[in-house]
């Protein structure tokens, strides 16, 4: 999968912010994979806009996902222009993407899924499954989806914004629910949380999670925050056992004077070296979101350092 792992030593030096170039303002919602010699990044947009890098620093602009929406979008959530958070993972011999179609503050919301066997060989095409959870009418929120793979191989959707919190829900082999039953596993009552993701580190999942404000350029208030497990349904702690389904959580990253907002993140990992990959606000171009690439290390504790922001 793209995104975590299963072990990795603690590091000792503190984690930077890599110098990142080339086609990286615009990116919002970042995910990350690596395939074969480059990384894939898919982010917010219409279409989902997918970008390369064969070293984390320089990115190219690659395409879409979609020349269109889903035909299932506009009977479903209606007529949006882009398509937000998407989420790409690997298993089962194929490139799964979950994305989700909204409008903007309401949960009139829907999460789609999407494969491809290979993200190198261009005769392979996105193929399109439609909705695997919608929103409108419960207490919760279709967007932000994000995969987790568990101990024993079962692959989770995560996903959440605002309303009653973050939610698990079990997939299939082939990525489709199991039963549709929603596990909630954080919360902040009238307080802003979305964009979960986890991750498998040790004996632990991580549950990282973004608090406040977004898309406001440069006022906004997001923030990185995180909580932990033994178990995938929780209940996840903070530092101080905080639980995050009390509006606990752990401070990962908070703004800068220059980057501002940091959220919506995800982390990859490359042999022992973590990376924390997010976006940001930049306040010196007059708020423009961008993308932001950290190392992220692991205290002796065993809890995430970002390099950011």
């Amino acid at each position: 999968m793209g995104a975590g792992g299963t072990g990795g030593s603690v590091a000792t030096d503190r984690p930077v912010a890599l110098a990142v170039s080339g086609d990286v303002q615009g990116v919002h919602d970042p995910s990350i994979i690596r395939a074969g010699d480059l990384y894939y990044l898919f982010s917010t947009g219409p279409g989902i806009a997918i970008r390369t890098s064969a070293d984390l620093r320089h990115w190219d602009l690659a395409g879409s996902v979609f020349s269109a929406n889903p035909d299932w979008v506009e009977s479903a959530v209606g007529d949006v222009d882009a398509l937000w958070a998407p989420d790409i993972s690997y298993w089962g011999g194929l490139y799964h993407l979950y994305y989700a179609a909204s409008f903007f503050g309401t949960n009139r919301s829907c999460i789609g899924h999407a494969t491809r066997g290979s993200l190198e060989a261009p005769e392979h095409r996105w193929v399109d499954h439609g909705a695997v959870v919608c929103s409108e009418g419960t207490d919760h929120n279709a967007i932000d989806p994000s995969v987790v793979i568990d101990e024993r191989g079962t692959p989770w959707l995560v996903f959440g914004s605002f309303w009653s919190g973050l939610k698990l829900m079990q997939l299939t082999l082939a990525g489709a629910p199991v039963d549709g039953t929603v596990t909630s596993i954080a919360s902040r009552p009238s307080m802003a949380i979305e964009a979960p993701f986890v991750v498998r580190r040790g004996e632990h999942y991580y549950l990282f999670a973004s608090f406040d404000t977004c898309c406001a350029g440069s006022s906004s208030t997001y923030k990185i925050m995180v909580g932990r497990s033994q178990a995938l349904a929780g209940p996840y702690v903070d530092r101080l056992g905080n639980r995050l389904l009390d509006g606990g959580g752990s401070r990962v990253l908070t703004s800068s004077s220059r980057w501002r907002g940091p959220g919506s993140n995800g982390l990859i990992r490359d042999g022992e070296s973590w990376y924390h990959i997010y976006h940001s606000y930049d306040a010196e171009a007059d708020g423009m979101f961008a993308l932001r690439v950290a190392e992220l290390s692991w205290d002796i504790d065993g809890w995430p350092e970002s390099g950011g922001p």
